[in-house]
């Protein structure tokens, strides 16, 4: 049977290794019809809403989408950068700096790219580059929520899945789903709170505010509130607090079921009224400055405090692209490319000859 000659293996152009960052999502702009196309899609995915389509869908066009995309563009208006969307211009500078830390310590072979689960770019847009423009034949997925829950990282992965469901050549893949008690991690917030108490001094109370998400979700076995409880007192310890110094609270609640509790804004006010002259507040779930905390807690949490008699209120930045968290990162991501070669072929590989298919030669 004749056979055909493979080409040897150059090392110049040997596939490179693919590393995904991937964040919640945000509308394109901050307008009411943006804003409408984002939350059709964030809250169309199932993991999000776990109520059946046939009760949630007429709910969801019916009500929310007619009226909530106008409420929550006015707020997005009042956080929105000169470069558009502040999660989008926080992931899209860690994807750029990441790429530059893992080059400067010698990983030649990696490429970098950013992708929302919600809106612009896509996760199956970024997957498709990075296999076909970057000709990556291994891709890390890097889920950047510190703390694992269905309602994202698990959505995450749901739309890694629908775009391999539609591709012939799938490239190898493994996921960063966690980082809750990441060393590096835990240095890297507990650098940004004490970096700011260096600047303005300590307040009565920190409050440890997380996304919140739906208290039955936790009973069925999402791991999310253990998570959220094990971040905090690492970095309460590592802030050295005791425990009369340091709440958790959980924020962003949405509907009427009841979520996990403690809620931030009701903690946050009941501070006020029994004395708390200042709070600060820090977002461990969030690894860049968003609605949720530029908005909901550096704008409304803080109305809420003052009205209710505190004297001083500080939202303290999110990691962003903070030196401390990019070093985190690099850890994180080095850790699960072991065994991947990230560096530059020292030696040719020859591949074998192979005979070629045909369609009257079965295979035995």
């Amino acid at each position: 049977m004749p056979t055909r000659d493979v080409p040897e293996f150059d090392p110049v152009k040997s596939p490179v290794i693919g590393v995904l960052l991937c964040n919640l999502g945000t509308p394109d702009a901050p307008t009411p019809s943006a804003v409408r196309r984002y939350l059709a899609e964030f809250l169309s995915d199932p993991r999000v809403v776990e109520i059946p389509a046939a009760l949630w869908k007429p709910i969801l066009h019916g009500v929310i989408l007619p009226r909530r995309p106008r409420q929550s563009a006015e707020k997005y208006g009042k956080v929105w950068l000169p470069e558009g969307s502040p999660l989008q211009v926080w992931t899209e500078k860690q994807a750029l700096l990441l790429r530059g830390w893992l080059g400067e310590r010698g990983h030649d072979r990696v490429r970098v790219r950013h992708a929302m689960r919600y809106g612009k770019p896509s996760i199956a847009d970024q997957l498709t580059a990075l296999r076909e423009q970057d000709r990556c034949e291994h891709i890390l997925v890097v889920s950047l929520y510190p703390q694992y829950s269905a309602t994202t990282t698990a959505s995450v992965i749901d739309a890694v899945n629908a775009w391999t469901a539609e591709q012939r050549d799938i490239p190898e893949l493994r996921f960063a789903n966690r980082f809750f008690a990441d060393p590096g991690y835990i240095r890297a917030l507990a650098r940004r709170v004490m970096e700011h108490w260096q600047q303005h001094g300590q307040p009565d109370q920190l409050v440890m505010s997380f996304h919140g998400i739906p208290e039955r979700n936790v009973q069925r076995g999402d791991p999310y509130a253990r998570e959220c409880e094990a971040t905090a007192a690492l970095l309460a310890e590592r802030l050295a607090l005791k425990p009369n110094q340091f709440k958790l609270t959980y924020q962003s609640r949405f509907g009427r079921a009841k979520w996990l509790e403690p809620y931030t804004q009701p903690t946050i006010e009941s501070l006020a009224r029994q004395g708390a002259r200042r709070v600060d507040v820090v977002c461990p779930g969030f690894v860049s400055d968003c609605l949720e905390t530029l908005e909901e807690i550096g704008l409304e949490c803080r109305d809420a405090f003052l009205a209710a008699g505190g004297q001083e209120f500080h939202q303290i930045p999110c990691l962003n692209d903070s030196r401390a968290w990019m070093a985190a990162l690099v850890g994180i991501v080095e850790d699960h490319l072991g065994g991947w070669s990230t560096r530059g072929c020292a030696a040719e590989t020859r591949l074998p000859q192979v005979a070629p298919h045909t369609a009257s030669a079965p295979l035995r």
